[in-house]
C-alpha cells in the first residue's frame, strides 16, 4: 500500500539526499583566506561576499538526481515487495558508494590547497548521506514488517 510507513521514510530519504543541492559538503579557506565551498553542483568561491563558480561537477549534479530519485521510484513499487527491497538494497550501495567519491573529491581538493580534511572542514552535505542511509534502513525494515504481515494473513486462509 502507498500510505505505508516504508513510503514515508523512502520519501524523506530521498528529500534528505537531494538536499546536498543546498548544502555544501566541504568548506574551506585558502591561504590568502578566501573561503571555499565544495557543491554537488561545483567548487565556489567567496569573492567580494558573493559565492563565484570556479568549476562545475556536471557528473556528480547527475548521479545525484539519479541517486535521489530512486527512493521516490521505490514508493511505487508497493505492490512487489521483493523489487522494493531490491531497490532499497541497490539506494544503500549507491549512497555508500557516492560517499566514498565525495571523500575522494574532498582529499584532492584539499590536497591541492595543502591543507587536511578536519571536523571544521566537513559540511552539513556530508552528514546528510548517513542520515538518508538510515531512512532507507527504516523503510527496508516496515517493508519487511508488511511482508511478515502478508505471511501470516496467507497462513490463515
Amino acid at each position: 500500500m502507498i500510505q505505508r510507513i516504508q513510503s514515508i521514510w523512502l520519501f524523506l530519504a530521498a528529500v534528505v539526499f537531494l538536499g546536498l543541492f543546498l548544502f555544501p559538503y566541504l568548506q574551506y579557506s585558502d591561504t590568502a583566506g578566501l573561503g571555499h565551498a565544495l557543491k554537488i553542483t561545483g567548487e565556489y568561491q567567496a569573492i567580494a561576499g558573493q559565492a563565484v563558480q570556479k568549476k562545475s561537477f556536471i557528473f556528480q549534479t547527475i548521479i545525484t538526481v539519479i541517486i535521489g530519485i530512486l527512493p521516490l521510484y521505490t514508493i511505487f513499487l508497493f505492490k512487489n515487495r521483493k523489487k522494493q527491497r531490491l531497490f532499497v538494497f541497490l539506494t544503500i550501495t549507491l549512497i555508500i558508494l557516492f560517499g566514498v567519491w565525495l571523500y575522494t573529491t574532498i582529499q584532492s581538493t584539499l590536497e591541492v590547497s595543502g591543507q587536511n580534511l578536519s571536523a571544521n572542514n566537513i559540511g552539513i552535505g556530508f552528514f546528510l548521506l548517513p542520515i538518508s542511509t538510515i531512512c532507507l534502513v527504516l523503510a527496508l525494515n516496515g517493508i519487511q514488517k508488511d511482508e511478515r504481515l502478508i505471511q501470516s494473513a496467507n497462513r490463515l486462509r
